[in-house]
């Protein structure tokens, strides 16, 4: 066996045994934390005298989770805690990045850490293993659509781009108001434009202030702390109706376009933002599969297919936990919250969740809701009896009708047994559709749409979301919600931009979120 040949079998190893630590619900940081890698194997390009002052081997973890999450090297600036999970001193700034990359490691390194780390993207996908951090799978396959950048995408002029969005933008801001007093020393599409521009260069509120001060003076903007008073100043309710009335006005701007589709295909999901501080009097931190993780967490329902992918509806998650009284979990309420809150903006045909959702209350919320459900199930007794009698049979696919019975209702439902699009094993769904055995896998095809929510959680915490360590929940709602919105004016621009020339409504856009959020703020703020 060559060398190359040796490196490549040990990359293998390394994405079966990441593969094996997430099916048995590790998070991704323990999973490379604790990965007894073959690293030895591999050449550090950089000769012992060399003054780099971090470890080869933590580097190596280090772009490891950065391939399998498609974190940019600014984006993981945003995450210092990884310097502890990968024994660093420090998170390397961009450039660091890059030179490792570029300079320290060799071709066989690189081609070490992309093998082992699609390995696994693939696996996730295919087996459907619950990993939210993982990149989607269509980032890595789909090489010739990856290589092709949007932003010189010939068919629109940057005249074109910067009017479409500023046209998004206009229709965003109208809705959210602080309550403050109308003589205030800042308005506050003052604040908007500063949370913006520390979206946009990825910073806390601190330095964010003294860097917009620094290019605008500082009589045009508030400093840090008058930042956050005034975001305390948004009630967390008003600020969910803001959000609301906000995509209903994004909404209405589409509303004539043909190539919009109506009903829509959701997804819900719930997503997490880590929390490192003390837990006590922090009713709205929860835990997270890591067992020793915190965690911020917010449900979402969002568009997703063949259409324009927006989030549709922000939900705080509230979760009970040892450190607080809260009452114990209910998501089918917060299932009932976000769809009730998007069925007031478009007609909602079928809704996708994942495994998390798989309870009676939540079908039945659902059903109560008229709309469609797959979702897939937890394998109980039942339903392994089912899968040991498919085997006997020799059966690929199965139907069992089922019905639901709980204090708010009942109705009919089936089990849907269809191979795993690994192909290996059966997956097992429910919904609340009258499917038979002849199209229950063309059906299930539906599931593989929710990657794309995966796909939207990584632009709004990477591309979109300021940094901040706050312990205010006021702060850390305001902070995600504003992210949130301005994702849904990237991605109503690019709709905007496709409809203008008849383009294809794919998910793949034609500015890139970067690209977008500049124009935004240059929008808002003021030109030197």
């Amino acid at each position: 066996m060559t060398s190359q040949e040796h490196r490549l079998t040990d990359a293998y190893l390394v994405g079966l045994t990441l593969t094996e630590a997430l099916k048995a619900d590790q998070s991704l940081c323990t999973a490379l934390r604790t990965l007894e890698g073959p690293f030895d194997s591999l050449n550090d390009g950089y000769p012992e005298w060399h003054p780099a002052p971090h470890s080869f081997e933590g580097m190596v973890r280090l772009l490891l989770y950065r391939e399998l999450t498609g974190e940019s090297y600014r984006s993981l600036a945003q995450y210092p805690e990884l310097a502890v999970v990968f024994d660093l001193e420090k998170i390397p700034d961009e450039s660091v990045l890059s030179r490792t990359w570029r300079n320290r490691f060799d071709e066989a390194t690189r081609e070490f850490v992309t093998t082992a780390a699609h390995y696994v993207i693939k696996e996730v996908h295919d087996r459907d293993i619950s990993a939210p951090e993982v990149r989607p799978k269509a980032e890595i396959v789909d090489d010739e659509q990856e290589a092709a950048d949007p932003v010189e995408d010939k068919s629109f002029s940057q005249k074109e781009i910067i009017q479409t969005t500023r046209l998004a933008r206009d229709h965003a801001f109208g809705h959210f108001d602080s309550g403050r007093a109308s003589n205030a020393s800042y308005e506050d599409t003052q604040f908007f434009e500063l949370q913006t521009f520390m979206g946009m260069v990825h910073c806390g509120t601190a330095q964010g202030a003294t860097r917009f001060q620094y290019r605008h003076g500082e009589e045009y903007s508030p400093h840090g702390d008058t930042h956050l008073r005034a975001v305390k100043q948004f009630d967390p309710e008003e600020l969910v109706n803001g959000f609301n009335e906000t995509t209903d006005r994004l909404l209405s701007v589409i509303a004539s376009e043909a190539s919009f589709r109506r009903p829509v295909t959701a997804a819900i999901d719930i997503t997490t933002i880590p929390y490192y501080g003390e837990v006590e009097g922090m009713p709205m931190v929860s835990g997270t599969k890591d067992r020793d993780g915190r965690a911020f967490k917010f449900a979402t329902l969002s568009i997703i297919g063949q259409n324009i992918p927006l989030v549709l509806a922000v939900e705080p998650v509230r979760e009970s936990s040892e450190w607080d009284e809260n009452p114990s979990n209910q998501i089918h309420r917060t299932v009932r919250r976000l769809v009730r809150r998007a069925k007031e903006q478009v007609p909602i045909e079928t809704v996708l969740c994942d495994r998390e959702f798989d309870s009676i209350q939540v079908f039945q919320t659902l059903s109560n809701l008229d709309v469609n459900y797959l979702i897939p199930k937890r394998v109980s007794s039942s339903e392994r009896d089912v899968l040991e009698q498919m085997e006997g049979d020799d059966q690929e696919v199965a139907v069992e009708s089922a019905s639901i019975h709980v204090e708010s209702g009942s109705h009919p439902m089936r089990l849907l047994y269809v191979p795993s699009t690994s192909g290996e094993g059966t997956a097992v769904f429910a919904t609340n559709l009258r499917v038979g055995p002849e199209e229950a896998e063309t059906f299930c095809q539906r599931y593989s749409r929710r990657w794309q929510i995966e796909s939207e959680y990584k632009s709004i915490k990477g591309d979109f979301l300021a940094k901040t360590s706050s312990k205010d929940y006021r702060i850390r709602l305001f902070y995600f919600v504003f992210a949130v919105l301005l994702y849904n004016i990237w991605r109503l621009t690019d709709f905007l931009l496709k409809a203008s020339v008849g383009g294809e409504m794919d998910y793949a856009p034609v500015i890139t979120a970067g690209e977008c959020v500049e124009l935004v703020a240059s929008s808002l703020i003021p030109h030197d």
